[in-house]
């Protein structure tokens, strides 16, 4: 019989970092437990619609994601700054929702909820959308690049590289400030949330630390497409979507011509995600510019996603079983964009910074006349028999 706990989820960080937890808290909410899911209040709504209970963590890491394309030291500097106030304000909010729970887990944007669970004596584990466990599988991910420094190297650095993050390291102190978790408290587990098909669990990782799959979202039951974006699908072939997501803030009136461009010489039709970076496209009997629509609906429905390779929406094309053409950012984005390469799903990487109209077109074509539909397709069946929120549930049965 399983017993009944109130569970938190801390969530800190951009939509990406948030959606994935409500297929998680559904999968929870089944077996009887009471699930929070702190968060930005940005994504209430997300959290609310799918039926979970939100808890505020101030600020909204999304701002921190507007990038311009040559920040200086200067900026970068700030930056730095600006998220250790904000992580400091999350451990703040963290605290207090920790202190009504029974069970504590946190993602990859929040591994000072291992502290908390220490400092309050509550059990829990780590729930990572990201590898950020060093390895010598790949480099880093902190990095924002997937070229590799050999084994050695990838496993030196990324063992550096957690050491320090200052602002993690200042959210860890100011943790163990306030409720006095050891320095060096005990191992806990943490389980990711991609499917071994796509990257396996590396070898050299240490016990504990697993792959389990993917974690979907939980489409809002009241949502209905709009009637422009039904019309547009049933007017002609199926169209190729480009966004990217909660990336390229400030960047929407640079992308929109390019896109415009990238999408007529490729000679398909395009649907044109808004999304943080504002995106308008406008409206033609070719090309729709459109607001946030669940993937689960649309990715079914599309010839190929132009996207910034953000692991959840990465998982989403290969649910879908659509070819991809990725366009990296930075942190996890380069890693996930070389996997859907490899595996055959895409057939280049087009970084974001410097993206142009002709290689765009150029890949465009190639994903929507290429043999990468077959190969997302058979990662999509290999997915399908995976079960990332049940591994949770039982994880948290097994406390």
């Amino acid at each position: 019989m399983i017993s009944i706990m109130r569970v938190l989820v801390i969530a800190f960080g951009s939509r990406g970092d948030v959606a994935p937890f409500t297929g998680v808290e559904a999968r929870l909410r089944a077996d009887g437990h009471e699930v929070t899911i702190a968060a930005h209040p940005a994504y209430a709504e997300l959290v609310t619609a799918a039926g979970s209970a939100f808890h505020a963590l101030p600020g909204d890491l999304g701002v921190m994601q507007d990038l311009p394309e040559n920040a200086s030291p200067r900026f970068m500097a700030g930056r730095v700054g600006a998220l250790t106030e904000l992580l400091g304000q999350a451990v703040d909010a963290s605290i207090v929702a920790a202190r009504d729970a029974e069970v504590v887990l946190w993602n990859g944007a929040a591994p000072f909820g291992r502290k908390i669970a220490e400092g309050l004596h509550r059990p829990g584990f780590g729930l990572y959308s990201q590898p950020w466990t060093p390895t010598g599988d790949f480099p880093p991910v902190a990095l924002h690049s997937a070229r590799s420094l050999g084994r050695l190297g990838n496993r030196l650095v990324g063992e550096l590289v957690m050491r320090t993050l200052v602002p993690y390291q200042r959210a860890a102190r100011r943790v163990r400030d306030q409720l006095g978790s050891p320095r060096r408290g005990t191992t806990r587990p943490i389980l990711h949330g991609f499917s071994p098909a796509v990257l396996p669990r590396p070898a050299d990782w240490p016990a504990g630390q697993e792959v389990v799959g993917y974690w979907w979202p939980v489409t809002d039951p009241n949502w209905t497409p709009p009637q422009q974006l039904v019309d547009f699908l049933d007017a002609g072939e199926p169209p190729v979507l480009v966004g990217f997501g909660s990336m390229a803030g400030g960047h929407g009136a640079r992308l929109a011509p390019i896109v415009r461009e990238a999408l007529r010489a490729a000679g398909v039709r395009g649907l044109v995600q808004s999304g943080w970076a504002g995106m308008d496209a406008g409206t033609s009997d070719d090309v729709l510019t459109i607001g946030d629509v669940p993937h689960e609906w649309l990715l079914p429905k599309v010839a190929a996603v132009v996207h910034h390779a953000g692991a959840g929406t990465t998982a989403a094309t290969l649910r879908a079983g659509v070819p991809s053409v990725p366009t990296p950012v930075f942190a996890d984005q380069p890693l996930w964009a070389q996997r859907l390469v490899a595996l055959g799903a895409a057939p280049a990487v087009l970084p974001f910074r410097g993206l142009a109209a002709a290689p765009l077109a150029e890949a465009i074509k190639a994903a929507t006349t290429g043999g990468h539909r077959a190969a997302a397709a058979v990662l999509a069946a290999r997915i399908a028999t995976e079960d990332g929120a049940g591994a949770v549930a039982a994880a948290v049965a097994a406390l």
